[in-house]
């Protein structure tokens, strides 16, 4: 096996996406903070919102910033490389989808939000950047986090494609996934029952 060619160094890199992305920050940041297991209060999901409900700003800031580095990393790796940005799509989803079913917490993640924030950062920034300010936007009206990331995600695609199409594919996808994950917000946003701050 040639350990040099596209294809092994695509998988291995891959590989390295979806693991890294599998590490839940959330949790580590918790325990230094003394706070209780994220995935035990509130919504249950080791992401930054949930983190920010109990514990206040500085614990929330420390986890986006990592869980958004995880999605950073590999693509921005996969750039420096040389890979196309197929390919580099490609790792950014591993790298999502390691956050979203982690290998080391029994597949049970978070949304994968921030995730895709520093995966997109790295791939497509001008078409992250506007869809991070619409999320600001939503986030400032209406203070539901969830309604902002599902707002935001689903503008995605089309930004992309007047921007750069090129990433058109991630986009497409990142929007199936995240709203997947987000049913249940979904279903108290209809209700009205989906806790804002």
């Amino acid at each position: 096996m040639d350990l040099t060619s596209p294809a092994v160094a695509t998988v291995a890199l891959c590989t390295f996406a979806y693991l890294f992305g599998s590490v839940l920050f959330a949790l580590p940041v918790c325990r230094l903070w003394k706070l209780p297991d994220p995935r035990a209060l509130g919504s249950g999901n080791p992401g930054a919102t949930n983190v920010y409900r109990n514990g206040g700003w500085a614990p929330a800031l420390v986890t986006l910033a990592l869980d958004a580095f995880k999605g950073w990393l590999p693509v921005w790796i996969a750039h420096v490389a040389g890979f196309s940005a197929m390919v580099q799509a490609v790792v950014a989803l591993c790298a999502v989808t390691g956050h979203m079913i982690p290998l080391f917490y029994r597949f049970k993640g978070g949304k994968g939000v921030a995730t895709a924030l520093g995966a997109g950062l790295a791939l497509a920034p001008v078409t992250t950047l506007i869809m991070a300010a619409i999320w600001a936007g939503v986030m400032w009206r209406w203070r539901i986090s969830a309604l902002a990331s599902l707002v935001a995600i689903a503008f995605g695609p089309l930004i992309s494609a007047l921007i750069e199409p090129e990433t058109l594919p991630l986009f497409g996808l990142l929007t199936i996934l995240i709203v997947v994950r987000h049913r249940n917000n979904l279903i108290r946003l209809a209700q009205g029952r989906e806790a804002g701050f």
